[in-house]
């Protein structure tokens, strides 16, 4: 039997998102209700610019004073997409006081705060949705948390910020530098004016963090998280990687140990085979590839930003918890009973490609492949060429077996003693493997 009253929804921020949340909500009302088992209405919409015209949105429902909103108390649902810490994470906690569930799409918030955020929603008996924190459209959050629930995550390794998977990929197929194909993304609107948060790696770790705690059910704070942008990745690291039958992507990597007593979480660039189903994931695309005991390998893949595929990722949210609401439950709150620390960086173990300017004369190799092995780490290949110009040096790049990356950085900070080695050009990991 269908509810009559209507569940009441609070929008917090009425940008590209939040307007398509409430376009929406308006266009699809009739089944939205029959898949929910009532009808839901959109209460009040807060937004900072009141005079801005927002089509499709009654001007009566628009107010400045979100905290008044969500302290309404006929509140069922608040859907916050304002994003950043302050004031959300107030909103958030003020409406778990006023009897309001929450669906988020803060990776930023979630990643610093999700716990204290959790154990509101738990103290209060209400339910914190957040798939559109991690990868837009991509269910991913739900099915680590319900779907795999049973199962047993040893690795998750996905390509989840679509600015930069766009930026890469022109870099890869079309020869384009750094700067170049920053400058076409921000034509084509998948670059903010300022792409620090993305290009830096921030957004993937924010995310990364997210996907950590939930996949091995401990605390992954974004301070847990390694994190390297890719800004100096060049072309000469792109032909590289094709020599190697390679290519490049900005990656989130999230690890149980061997042993199973402790977690590591990573982003940074790293070089993948062209065999790899990540290695086609082209533009601005996202795609996340789970290896479970049971399951197995899974990908999600699809859009991973945008207005559209994000708000249909907070529709799916807002049907979940509208659902609870009328069968009078919640859902699965935060699960975190493992308590499993966070590895540093230093004992992750890994390959590496490493990229050296040397003097062009008898014995540099040598030299270099005796630091390798004082430092123990094992050599797999070698390839030294001349330059061109003939000016005494020559190019020497080095691709080490698995090795710890303590290890690698000891390494590295012995070949910057030779004399023969000019520099190092670049260093980047080889995943995927």
């Amino acid at each position: 039997m269908m509810r009559t009253r209507p569940l009441k929804v609070a929008l917090l921020g009425c940008g590209v998102v939040g307007s398509e949340v409430a376009r929406i909500m308006t266009t699809h009302a009739d089944d939205l209700a029959a898949r929910i088992g009532a009808p839901v209405e959109l209460a009040g919409v807060a937004v900072r610019r009141p005079s801005k015209v927002r089509e499709g949105i009654d001007p009566a429902l628009v107010t400045t004073d979100a905290t008044a909103l969500v302290k309404r108390g006929d509140i069922d649902v608040v859907i916050e997409v304002i994003g950043g810490v302050e004031p959300a994470r107030s909103l958030i906690t003020t409406a778990f006081e006023h009897g309001a569930s929450v669906v988020s799409a803060n990776k930023a918030l979630l990643a610093e705060d999700g716990a204290a955020l959790h154990a509101a929603a738990e103290e209060h008996g209400r339910d914190l949705y957040y798939e559109a924190a991690v990868a837009g459209a991509i269910p991913l959050v739900r099915p680590l948390r319900e779907s795999l629930a049973g199962d047993k995550v040893n690795r998750v390794l996905g390509i989840v910020n679509g600015t930069t998977n766009f930026i890469l990929d022109k870099m890869d197929t079309s020869g384009a530098g750094y700067s170049e194909a920053l400058d076409e993304a921000t034509a084509l609107g998948y670059a903010e004016a300022d792409p620090t948060a993305d290009v830096e790696g921030f957004d993937a770790a924010a995310k990364a963090a997210i996907l950590a705690g939930i996949a091995f059910h401990t605390r992954v704070r974004l301070d847990d998280v390694y994190r390297e942008g890719m800004t100096e990745v060049s072309a000469a690291d792109f032909a590289s990687a094709k020599r190697m039958g390679c290519t490049i992507k900005l990656l989130a990597i999230l690890e149980r140990a061997a042993d199973g007593a402790s977690v590591t979480a990573r982003v940074h660039p790293a070089m993948i085979p062209l065999t790899h189903p990540l290695a086609s994931v082209r533009e601005a695309y996202n795609a996340v590839f789970v290896e479970a005991e049971a399951a197995g390998r899974l990908m999600f893949y699809g859009p991973g930003a945008g207005g559209s595929p994000t708000a249909s990722a907070v529709l799916g949210d807002l049907v979940a918890v509208c659902r609870n609401i009328v069968a009078e439950t919640t859902g699965p709150g935060e699960s975190a009973y493992t308590r499993l620390p966070v590895s540093h960086m230093g004992e992750v173990v890994t390959r590496y490609h490493i990229s050296l300017d040397v003097a062009d004369k008898p014995g540099v190799l040598a030299q270099v492949a005796t630091v390798f092995a004082e430092h123990g780490v094992s050599i797999d290949t070698v390839r030294q060429q001349g330059r061109p110009d003939g000016d005494g040096e020559a190019s020497l790049v080095v691709v080490t077996h698995r090795a710890p990356d303590a290890a690698l950085s000891g390494t590295v900070e012995a070949l910057r003693q030779l004399d023969t080695v000019r520099g190092v050009a670049s260093i980047m990991r080889v995943e995927g493997e």
